[in-house]
């Protein structure tokens, strides 16, 4: 525009419409001459437009974001489901997988989305209100410094609890346990009652309720993933015939695989005497095996010592 170059009127552009005028404020002003028109234009065409423009594109990019988080998670979700397909089946033809087992990684999905949601939602918001502020003219250098601030003050502050939360998002997409499993977390050992993003909940076997921070399980041992096993050792007298032991020892383990109550559900497979486990001050022991359904493998036990206390 040939006004533009002139340096009066530009002086007048600028202080209607700042340095770097809309195209409706730079119209408005061309048409007549005004700074107050011009100025009213821009507060209110011009800047609500590039509001309005803001807004759908923070909208559209946090549902690409959400469809692409959906994906991310449902891929997850698959993959760790896909072996339950190849799992052996029990005697009784029931996969080791159960009916809560497609429930829990429904929830895990779940959890999972929904934090990487909340977490790209706040972040396009954020940087779509910055953008808002920009507009409307406010100077967004002191509030990001003191963001800036606080934020440090925070995570030094918080740094345990942020801790916290990302070891539990990383156990709950990994899955490295849910709820009814029997984990060893350290010090203490029990059932899994709740699992969130910052603790989780244990019960033991004398039903004492444990919280423990995620961030502290520096290692966790799952007991109930898949399957199980039931090791006992069984001493005999030095002065037994070892052979003829190990020959009661597997029939009795047989025999227990052969009834109904127990073989092809608790009891997977045939049980196996791996033989003379170790030579002790009092005895020899001698070592049987049974490979068994997750969480199952202390009552096989128990029921194993009963039989050869009988035999």
């Amino acid at each position: 525009m040939s006004a533009a170059l002139q340096p009066s009127v530009l002086a007048d552009l600028t202080e209607a419409c700042g340095v770097s005028p809309g195209q409706v404020c730079e119209w408005v002003f061309d048409a007549t001459g005004s700074n107050f028109w011009s100025n009213a234009a821009d507060w209110a065409i011009e800047r609500p437009l590039r509001i309005l423009i803001v807004v759908l594109v923070a909208l559209v990019v946090s549902r690409l974001v959400g469809r692409t988080i959906d994906s991310f998670v449902k891929r997850i979700v698959e993959e760790d489901a896909a072996p339950a397909g190849r799992l052996q089946r029990s005697g009784a033809g029931r996969y080791l997988r159960s009916e809560r087992s497609g429930v829990r990684r429904s929830e895990r999905a779940n959890t999972i989305g929904s934090v990487l949601r909340s977490l790209a939602t706040a972040i396009i918001w954020g940087f779509a209100l910055l953008t808002i502020l920009g507009e409307l003219s406010i100077n967004l250098g002191p509030l990001i410094a003191g963001a800036g601030i606080a934020g440090v003050a925070i995570g030094f502050g918080a740094q345990t609890i942020v801790r916290d939360f990302l070891t539990g998002l990383f156990m709950l997409m990994e899955d490295q346990f849910g709820v009814g499993d029997i984990i060893d977390a350290g010090e203490v050992t029990g059932t899994v009652e709740k699992v969130s993003l910052r603790t989780t909940t244990l019960r033991d076997v004398s039903g004492t309720v444990w919280h423990i921070p995620n961030g502290e399980m520096t290692r966790v041992a799952n007991m109930s993933q898949i399957w199980s096993r039931a090791v006992l050792d069984v001493e005999v007298a030095y002065d037994c015939d070892l052979r003829f032991a190990e020959g009661v020892i597997q029939q009795v383990a047989n025999d227990m695989y052969a009834d109904p109550e127990w073989g092809g559900d608790e009891i997977m497979e045939p049980p196996e005497v791996w033989g003379v486990q170790n030579l002790g001050a009092d005895g020899v022991a001698i070592r049987l095996v049974v490979k068994t359904k997750p969480s199952t493998q202390w009552s096989v036990e128990r029921e194993l010592r009963l039989r050869l206390k009988e035999a």
